[in-house]
C-alpha cells in the first residue's frame, strides 16, 4: 500500500509531468503533423461543441468563410475535420478515398442497427464490402429497381386519387402527410411485400427511429458528462425503439421463411426480404448471412429511403410554389409529354429535362443530408497540403459546396436553368453537387431513390395546379428547417390543390 506521503507528492508532480510530457510530445512531434489545418479557437474540454447550435451546416459554413475550405474543429476531445470545398471533397472522397473510408463508431446508430451490421454506418471492412455488395448487386441494381416499376406507379397514382378527392372538396391538403405516406408506402411493398404504414404506431416508430439516429448527444464526446445520461432520455428512447423493431422485424421474417419457396429469384414479385433470405440459404455453408444484418440492411433501407425521398419531393414542390414561373415551365413540359394518353409513366421521364434540371437544383438547394455521414481516416495523411493525423473525423459541408459562390452563380437563387446546359450531376462525379455522396461511401441507392422523386414531381404539377390556404403570398410561404441528420421543412406543407383544366 501506498503511504498518505507517498500519495501527496505524486499527486502534486503528476500535473508538472503532464506538462512537460506534453511540451516534450509538442517538440518532438514527427515533422508530418507540424501542419495542421487553421482551427477556431476553442475551449477547454469542450472545444467548439458551444459554436455549433442546432443547424451545425450552417454553423460550419459560417467557419469555413474565415478560416477556409478546410479546417480542424473539436468536438471535446475528438478532432473533426471539416470540408466546404468542391476541391477538399474531391482529395477526401476520391483522391484519397480509401484513406478516408472508415465510418467513426457513433453508439446510438451501433445500438440501433445490430451494433454496425448494416451498409451506412458499418465500419470500413470486409463486413461492409460483402454487405455492400449485397446492395449493389442484389437489392438496388438498375434492373431490380426497373421490376418496381409498376408498384411506384401503383403508388403514385393513389397519392394523386387521395390529393383530388381532397380538392374536390376544397379542403386544405398536408402535402408533407401524403409525400410520407407516399415514400412509407413504397418502401414497405419494395423491403417487406406489403404496406405497414396504415397504422399511426408504425409511422410514429419510424420518425423517433429516424430522429435518434441524428442525434448527437454532449456524452458522445465528452466521456465525463456520461452521467447526464441518466436524465436525458436517450437510453430509454432507444431500448424501447431498437426492441420495438426488433419484434416488428423478427415478425416479418419468419412470415417470409413461410411462405412457400418462390421459383424465380429474379421475379418483380419478390421484395427485399425474399432476396435477402435467398441469399442468406445460398451462403450458408460459405459466408453466411446472420438475421441481425438482414434486419438493420431493412432498416437502412427504411431511413435511407423514405424520410430523404419524401424530404426531397416536400423542398422541390416548396420551391415551384415559390416560384411559379418554373412552376408553368415544368408544367408545360410534363403536360406536352404526357400527350394525349393523359398520364404519366415511367417511360415518360427521360423526355423531361427540365424536370431532371428543377430536381437538380432542389437537391442542390436543399440537401436532404446537408452534412454527409461522417468519415474517419486510417492512416495520417496530408490533404491540400495540411496534415491530418490518423483517427480523426470528417465532415463534408455538402450544403456549403453547393452555396459557393465560386462554383455557383447566385448561389441562393432557385433558377433550374444553370442545369440545362451543363453536364453536372448529382451522382457523386462532379463535387460540386454531392447530396448523395461519393466514392466508396457514397450511397448505392441513388437510382432508387431518385425513381420515386422523378415519377411522383412529375405526377403533382400534371394534375395539380398548388395554392397556398387563406390566399397567402409565394413568396411569404414559411421555409424553417428542422435539425438533425434529415434536414426537413418545420411545419408542414399545406395546400391547395386544384385540378388542371386541361
Amino acid at each position: 500500500m501506498v503511504s498518505l506521503s507517498h500519495f501527496f507528492i505524486a499527486l502534486l508532480t503528476t500535473p508538472l509531468f503532464l506538462i512537460f510530457l506534453r511540451r516534450w510530445r509538442r517538440r518532438h512531434a514527427p515533422t508530418s503533423q507540424r501542419n495542421p489545418p487553421p482551427s477556431p479557437q476553442k475551449l477547454p474540454l469542450v472545444g467548439n461543441l458551444h459554436q455549433i447550435g442546432s443547424f451545425p451546416h450552417k454553423a460550419l459554413h459560417s467557419f469555413s468563410r474565415r478560416y477556409g475550405p478546410l479546417m480542424l474543429l473539436h468536438f471535446g476531445r475528438v478532432p473533426v475535420l471539416v470540408a466546404s470545398s468542391a476541391e477538399a471533397a474531391r482529395e477526401i472522397m476520391k483522391t484519397q478515398d480509401l484513406t478516408f473510408s472508415n465510418r467513426p463508431r457513433l453508439s446510438i446508430p451501433g445500438r440501433l442497427l445490430y451494433n454496425y451490421k448494416d451498409v451506412a454506418f458499418a465500419p470500413y471492412g470486409e463486413y461492409w464490402r460483402r454487405t455492400r455488395s449485397i446492395c449493389v448487386l442484389q437489392l438496388l441494381s438498375s434492373k431490380r429497381v426497373e421490376s418496381y416499376r409498376r408498384l411506384r406507379e401503383e403508388e403514385t397514382s393513389l397519392m394523386v386519387e387521395k390529393i383530388t378527392r381532397l380538392g374536390s372538396s376544397s379542403a386544405v391538403v398536408n402535402l408533407s402527410d401524403a409525400l410520407m405516406s407516399l415514400t412509407n408506402d413504397i418502401i414497405c411493398r419494395v423491403a417487406l411485400g406489403k404496406k405497414h404504414g396504415g397504422g399511426r404506431n408504425f409511422s410514429e416508430l419510424l420518425a423517433e427511429f429516424e430522429e435518434l439516429i441524428g442525434e448527437s448527444p454532449l456524452w458522445e464526446y465528452i466521456s465525463w458528462l456520461n452521467w447526464t445520461r441518466r436524465f436525458d432520455s436517450l437510453d430509454r428512447r432507444i431500448e424501447r425503439v431498437t426492441k420495438a423493431f426488433d419484434e416488428f422485424l423478427e415478425i416479418v421474417i419468419q412470415e417470409h421463411r413461410d411462405r412457400e419457396e418462390r421459383e424465380d429469384i429474379d421475379d418483380g414479385g419478390f421484395d427485399f426480404v425474399d432476396i435477402l433470405l435467398q441469399f442468406q440459404r445460398d451462403n450458408r455453408n460459405s459466408s453466411p448471412v446472420e438475421d441481425d444484418a438482414i434486419k438493420a440492411l431493412i432498416l437502412n433501407m427504411f431511413v435511407a429511403g423514405t424520410d430523404t425521398s419524401a424530404t426531397t419531393i416536400e423542398w422541390t414542390m416548396v420551391e415551384l410554389i415559390r416560384n411559379p414561373r418554373t412552376m408553368k415551365t415544368l408544367q408545360n413540359e410534363v403536360i406536352k409529354v404526357a400527350g394525349s394518353k393523359g398520364k404519366i409513366e415511367e417511360e415518360d421521364i427521360e423526355k423531361m429535362p427540365y424536370l431532371k434540371a428543377v430536381i437538380k437544383e432542389s437537391l442542390r438547394l436543399h440537401l436532404p443530408v446537408p452534412l454527409l455521414i461522417p468519415r474517419e481516416s486510417t492512416q495520417d495523411t496530408k490533404v491540400l497540403g495540411y496534415d491530418v493525423a490518423s483517427g480523426t473525423r470528417v465532415l463534408i459541408n455538402a450544403w456549403a459546396i453547393a452555396r459557393d459562390p465560386c462554383l455557383w452563380e447566385n448561389p441562393e437563387e432557385f433558377y433550374p436553368e444553370r442545369f440545362l446546359d451543363t453536364s453536372i450531376d448529382y451522382r457523386g462525379l462532379n463535387f460540386e453537387l454531392i447530396p448523395f455522396g461519393a466514392g466508396r461511401r457514397g450511397c448505392p441507392g441513388i437510382t432508387f431513390a431518385v425513381a420515386i422523386v422523378e415519377l411522383a414531381i412529375a405526377k403533382l404539377v400534371h394534375t395539380f395546379d398548388f395554392g397556398l390556404p387563406d390566399g397567402s403570398r409565394e413568396k411569404g410561404l414559411d421555409m424553417n428547417e428542422t435539425s438533425g441528420l434529415t434536414i426537413r421543412k418545420k411545419n408542414p406543407l399545406l395546400v391547395i390543390a386544384t385540378a388542371h383544366a386541361s
